[in-house]
Order: structure tokens, then C-alpha cells, then sequence
């Protein structure tokens, strides 16, 4: 249950960002599409990276050194990770600040099927790396870490419909998600530059959680926000 828990917890960023991604694609049925295949290909490789354990354990070595600093899979593929979400992501809020400004139309940001699946999977292999490597801190059995990814993203998959609704029914949570996205990006690029020894940060400073925690408060803001707007639109039309 623990690590159900911590799987869950762990794919709030993914949540997120499957909410995004498949905001742009025309049809709901196209968006259903999109969440489930790439959700599956999630769960293939994840469940596919705890049978290969010992490969999990040398991407973490170095690879290679550059310039002195050691260099390993895993740095490289959060490295990537980081920055495709931070491009994709900083282009996203541009967009929607061109699309205000009348000098793009919203059919300009239009995805097809493959495209959404591609990057949901992209992007759910770059967060698996965390999550598997969670799963590994926790727990010896193989077949228990594989029920516990198995569950969490069969609750993904329920929730991110109902998430993908929310965030496109309130123009400022989608900012807001956004932004959030950037910060984990941030968070990608920080853990692989600290995988390099290019920074250090301390271990009782946990990023991931301060980025939770901020992200929460400013949801709950956000929140309130708008049930004062009901609250006051009720109020007007009664």
C-alpha cells in the first residue's frame, strides 16, 4: 500500500502533463485513445525495467566522463526529459499568449493521435526512471513492485480524464499546470546535473516535495479563487 501510495503521488506530474497533451487533440475519443496507449506503453517499460534490475543499476554508473564529470544513462535520459518539457512546455504558455493577442487561432495547436501518444510516452519513460528506482528503495520482491506500478497506473488512468476536464474548464489552473511542468523540468535538469556532480544538493533537501507542496498551495489559491467567482455569480443572478 505504501508504495502504491508513493506510485500514485509520484505520477501527479504525469497526470499533469497526459492532461495537457491531450488537450490539444480535436476529439474526445482521440484523447481516450492517447491516455491509454501511451499509459501502456508506460506500464510495458516500467514493468519492464524492474525485470532488468541490474541494468536499472548500471544506467546509474557513469558512462562516460566530459570534462571531468561522470556521465550516466540515467543523467542522460533526465537530462533530456527535463529540457523537452521545459522547450514544450515554455512554447505551450508563448502560444497561449499569441492565441490572446489574436496573432494565432487555437486550431494552430492542434496534435494528431500519434503525436500525443509519442509524447506521453516520451515523457512517461523519463518519470518511470524515478518511480522504478522509488519502488527498488522500498521493496526486495520483484512481483509486489510489479501489483503496486500495475495499480497506480490503472489509477492514473481513471483520474486523468477527470483532471484533463478540470484543467480545461479553468483557463488559469492550465496556466498553472504549465508552470508546474517547467518546475519539474527544472527538478529533471538539477537531478542530472547533480548525477554529474556539476551541483550538489543536500540530502535533506527534498526538490520533488518543496515543488509538490508549492504547486499544492498555489492550487488551493487557485481553488478558492474560484469558488469565490461561483459564490459571486450565484449571488448576481439570484
Amino acid at each position: 500500500m505504501t508504495l502504491v501510495i508513493m506510485e500514485i503521488v509520484l505520477g501527479i506530474d504525469n497526470i499533469i502533463f497526459i492532461a495537457i497533451v491531450t488537450g490539444f487533440l480535436s476529439s474526445k475519443s482521440d484523447q481516450t485513445k492517447a491516455r491509454r496507449i501511451g499509459l501502456s506503453f508506460a506500464l510495458i517499460f516500467r514493468i519492464g525495467l524492474l525485470f532488468t534490475l541490474s541494468y536499472l543499476a548500471h544506467l546509474q554508473e557513469p558512462f562516460f566522463t566530459l570534462g571531468g564529470y561522470p556521465v550516466s544513462g540515467r543523467g542522460l535520459v533526465l537530462l533530456a526529459g527535463g529540457l523537452f518539457l521545459i522547450i514544450k512546455t515554455f512554447n505551450e504558455i508563448r502560444h497561449k499568449f499569441l492565441i490572446a493577442d489574436n496573432e494565432e487561432s487555437e486550431k494552430s495547436r492542434k496534435i494528431n493521435l500519434f503525436q500525443a501518444i509519442i509524447q506521453i510516452t516520451i515523457i512517461d519513460i523519463v518519470f518511470s526512471f524515478d518511480s522504478i528506482i522509488t519502488a527498488v528503495g522500498l521493496v526486495d520482491h520483484v512481483p509486489i513492485m510489479v501489483v503496486a506500478v500495475v495499480i497506480a497506473m490503472f489509477v492514473m488512468l481513471a483520474f486523468a480524464p477527470y483532471v484533463s476536464a478540470f484543467i480545461e474548464k479553468y483557463p488559469t489552473l492550465k496556466m498553472l499546470a504549465l508552470v508546474f511542468l517547467i518546475v519539474i523540468g527544472l527538478n529533471l535538469v538539477a537531478e542530472a546535473c547533480e548525477s554529474a556532480h556539476l551541483i550538489h544538493i543536500p540530502e535533506y533537501v527534498n526538490v520533488k516535495m518543496y515543488s509538490y507542496v508549492a504547486f499544492a498551495f498555489a492550487l488551493t489559491v487557485e481553488l478558492l479563487n474560484i469558488r469565490l467567482h461561483h459564490v459571486k455569480e450565484r449571488k448576481s443572478n439570484s
